[in-house]
This record gives C-alpha cells, structure tokens and sequence, in this order.
C-alpha cells in the first residue's frame, strides 16, 4: 500500500475532514463524555464518500484527519509554531502514558513541536464536539 502522507512534510493533526487532500487517522470511540481516538493502521484518503457515511452527523464527530499545515494560513499559527498544540500540552490532561500508535506521527506537526506530551493529550481531541469541557473550549480557542 502507497503511503500517502509520504509526499507531505508536515501535517496538520486538528485539520478539518472537509480541508483539501486530507487524510483520515483515526475514529472516534470511546464515551460521548470521554470520547477517545481509535487510530487506523495507515490514514485514508477523505473522499467524498467517506464523508458521506458520517451522516446523519458531521464528519468531524467521527474522523480524526490531517491535512499539510497551512502555516500562516491558520488561525492557530503564530508565525513560528502551532498554537493549538501549546494550548492542548497546557490545557488538557494526559489520557495516556504511552504514545498512541498514530500513523501520521513522523509528519504531524504537533509531534515535531511538542514531542511525547501532545501524543499523551491527543487522543482526546475531537474535531466536532458539541458538548467540549471548559479546558478542552480553552484549548481550542486562538483568543486564550
């Protein structure tokens, strides 16, 4: 099978599932109140199809995907790193001491600027969460 992230130098692992040339890494399980990322052996392609089967509810609910980081294109980039990831490493508690097995770590921007403590937060980010708890809503938002 074709790696296809091979092609991208740096990922973004909090992409939108609708964001062009996404891949697919993961899927959310777990408990509506603890949901948890199940990561996929080798990431997907996010096709129009796959989107589709998240219906009735959005792709984000369900789909964990990376996109190539836009960098200053983003509202979570600050000219030198990922916000978002400082926010996650700070905010969020660690769900797990060992380091999930992710296919897109070796490219995932998060992993490059903050290593194992991203790793440990990350199975906890779910891209469309309409009930987040107050440190998850502080994490997401770029004004804190």
């Amino acid at each position: 099978m074709e790696d296809i992230t091979a092609q991208r130098t740096t990922l973004c692992p909090s992409a939108r599932p609708e964001s062009v040339n996404g891949v697919v890494f993961g899927v959310v399980g777990g408990k509506a109140t603890e949901p948890r990322i199940a990561y996929l052996k080798q990431p997907l392609p996010m096709t129009e199809e796959l989107m589709a089967k998240a219906s009735p509810v959005t792709p984000g609910e369900i789909f964990r995907t990376a996109t190539s980081c836009i960098e200053s294109g983003c509202q979570h980039f600050n000219g030198k790193d990922c916000s978002l990831a400082m926010r996650v490493v700070d905010k969020l508690p660690v769900v797990t001491e060992d380091l999930p097995p992710c296919s897109i770590r070796r490219n995932c921007r998060w992993w490059q600027q903050e290593g194992k403590a991203a790793c440990r937060r990350c199975p906890q980010v779910i891209t469309d969460d309409y009930a987040p708890s107050k440190k998850v809503r502080q994490a997401a938002d770029p004004a804190v």
